[in-house]
């Protein structure tokens, strides 16, 4: 079963010299050799980017092989991504003259020894293109799943503060509304009153003023 998958991390690095292996920080100057051991995948890739960053590469993941028994991940294959397009000094076109990525085949594998030991079982040191002094873009420390979920969940929080903003808006003018009504309301039952007292009034008035029989 194959896999690509992307994750960080690091941890000790094992080393061996003569068949016995012993546990310690190995020397970050030291290039990758068949036999290397690690504590971890995750302590092999950790060398394997200080490596590449040190020497002028960026790395991708090439394979991942888990175990048919518990579904681990027993084996992996890290290389180089190749140089990048801003460092590109000419174009190398397929058959059909569309533009193709040339593929370098430096690379390491390291595959689960045992338990808590990984080892290199393949190196490969040349690499098929010019090598640079500084990479402007590192591999991420997580997938490009796991970058979008945070960005749609950045922009939710956002859009929920406006609409939180948008929904205090609408009450405060339903409640202006709603007092302005109010004192229309208020203003029309006045203006009856004083109608209503008119209409008393002028009665009265042609009342008194009705000659008498």
């Amino acid at each position: 079963d194959m896999q690509n998958t992307v994750d960080g991390g690091c941890g000790s690095i094992e080393t061996s010299a003569v068949g016995n292996s012993t546990l310690c920080v190995a020397d970050r100057n030291h290039e990758p050799y068949e036999g290397m051991l690690f504590e971890s995948e995750d302590a092999a890739r950790a060398y394997y980017d200080e490596y590449a960053e040190r020497i002028g590469f960026a790395t991708r993941i090439l394979s991942s092989r888990k175990s048919e028994r518990d579904g681990s991940i027993i084996s992996r294959g890290l290389g180089c991504r190749g140089i990048p397009d801003n460092h590109r000094s000419d174009t190398i076109l397929n058959e059909k003259g569309e533009k193709r990525r040339e593929i370098c085949t430096a690379m390491i594998v390291v595959k689960r020894d045992k338990p808590g030991r990984w080892i290199v079982r393949k190196f490969v040191r040349d690499h098929n293109h010019p090598l640079v002094i500084s990479l402007s873009k590192k591999r991420p420390t997580f997938d490009e799943k796991d970058k979008k979920i945070q960005e749609l969940t950045a922009e939710l929080r956002v859009k929920k503060r406006l609409s939180a903003s948008y929904r205090d808006q609408l009450l405060t003018l339903m409640k202006d509304v709603e007092n302005h009504n109010d004192h229309l309301t208020e203003k029309v039952q006045i203006v009856r009153n004083n109608l209503k007292e008119l209409e008393a009034k002028r009665q009265h008035l042609l009342d008194h003023i009705q000659p008498r029989s």
